[in-house]
């Protein structure tokens, strides 16, 4: 049996003192490397972060950032469609990538002996993919798109929730005004010279971060980057769109939708500053007091206390392009209606910023934040894509070895800040779900 959770956390120790070596070169094609060595376990993981996410997209032209992350895997001139994944796998590598609003990043973590086949597919891909794409490529991973659309945004509960959101906390022609899926008639609309274009724009070896971590020395590292990404071609470098941060949500916007949905729900949304600045991290602060986890705020009053909703949380979504967003959500017990939901959420939000946070609230808040931050540093697989993101997102790969020093910095005068100029109730978003009758 385990114990319940204390609302008392013990006496924290000082931010880990833990320092993960960092070594860089730039290759003559502006492409740059990063080498973490680790020498604890024999393997390696390589990472590739692309400087492109859904935010560089054109008007007419969403989705196509995720959809190269589909296309990547289709072939490239000396590599047939779907053989990249079935060679890293025979390997024994995990590999995957992502898409999210701000890059597109590309990874494989695998024994050390099978590093210089990972970095050549890698290569092979960003200097030779348009030589394999066809149209018969662009129509199947299309497909495969509106596929994922329906499986994960149209026909689950609340999958659209996020695209909703957006709408509500940015303007349409904001570069963060539509979700990384895109519109499917853009999609629809795209020919084989569009998707070329793009391509070309954004997959250069100077918009890219190679990061190799693990079972390689750093001097061991640069050689087999120059080796396979050497020789491929630089480009003019693509534009970043404006980072100029949005004013504060003003006109309390709303949304509502009926949907087949297990609760009725409410979603509020606010315009946060830019992701890892002291203002960022008090507002992420507030929130997480607030709504992360069983001793949040909202868990012990909605959901343990007045018995109003089946869930509630709170949390913020870091981007770099000058406004981030801060978000909570409740989820209705039968017989509570949206109203009484938004009025319970509301509350709590007025008198966390009146009162302000506990000195427990924040230690513990520090706490959750150091346990995650530690955990995923542990593995070279994700301290290589954390060294890509501070890189390729804040330009400097050193910012993991004092980012938790930083956070945990933040004081409470801070936090007050954030509380009243950042999450003003007067100054949201709100999205109300209300079930289909039945």
């Amino acid at each position: 049996m385990t114990s319940p959770a204390s609302d008392t956390p013990p006496d924290q120790p000082d931010p880990s003192p833990t320092s993960y070596p960092i070594s860089q070169t730039v290759l003559g094609n502006g492409l740059r490397v990063i080498a973490s060595p680790d020498h604890g376990a024999p393997s390696v993981a390589v990472n590739l972060w692309y400087d492109v996410g859904s935010r560089h997209e054109q008007p007419g032209r969403t989705g196509f950032a995720h959809l190269f992350e589909h296309i990547m895997f289709q072939g490239s001139a000396n590599v047939a469609a779907g053989q990249h994944i079935g060679l890293m796998q025979a390997a024994g590598a995990m590999v995957n990538a992502t898409t999210s609003m701000d890059r597109t990043n590309y990874f494989e973590t695998l024994p050390t002996g099978g590093a210089d086949l990972a970095l050549w597919l890698e290569a092979d891909r960003l200097g030779t993919l348009l030589d394999a794409l066809t149209q018969e490529n662009l129509d199947t991973q299309r497909e495969v798109v509106k596929e994922e659309k329906r499986q994960r945004y149209d026909n689950v509960p609340y999958g659209d929730a996020m695209q909703r959101l957006i709408e509500l906390t940015f303007p349409a022609d904001h570069p963060y005004g539509h979700t990384t899926i895109g519109s499917m008639d853009d999609l629809n609309a795209a020919t084989v010279e569009d998707v070329r274009a793009f391509f070309a724009t954004h997959y250069l070896p100077n918009n890219a971060v190679l990061t190799i971590a693990g079972d390689l020395d750093p001097e061991d590292a640069f050689e087999r980057a120059q080796r396979y990404f050497g020789g491929l071609a630089s480009g003019p470098a693509p534009a970043d769109p404006d980072p100029t941060p949005l004013p504060v949500i003003t006109g309390l916007p709303q949304a509502e939708t009926k949907a087949a949905v297990p609760a009725e729900a409410i979603y509020l949304t606010w315009r946060l500053p830019t992701r890892d600045t002291p203002e960022f991290d008090a507002a992420d602060l507030a929130l997480s007091v607030l709504g992360h986890g069983q001793t949040s705020r909202l868990h012990r009053a909605l959901v343990r206390g007045a018995e109003v909703a089946e869930s509630a949380a709170a949390m913020t979504m870091p981007l770099i392009g000058g406004t981030s967003i801060g978000l909570c959500y409740a989820r209705a017990r039968s017989g509570v209606t949206p109203e009484q939901l938004t009025e319970a959420l509301l509350a709590e939000v007025h008198q966390l910023r009146n009162d302000g946070p506990t000195e427990i609230e924040v230690r513990r808040a520090k706490a959750q934040f150091e346990r995650h931050w530690l955990n995923e540093l542990a593995r070279i697989d994700s301290r290589a894509d954390t060294i890509g993101e501070y890189a390729t997102l804040h330009g400097d790969p050193t910012m993991i070895n004092s980012r938790l020093a930083t956070f945990t910095a933040i004081d409470h005068d801070q936090i007050a800040a954030a509380l009243t100029e950042r999450l003003d109730p007067d100054h949201r978003a709100t999205l109300i779900y209300r079930k289909e009758s039945e």
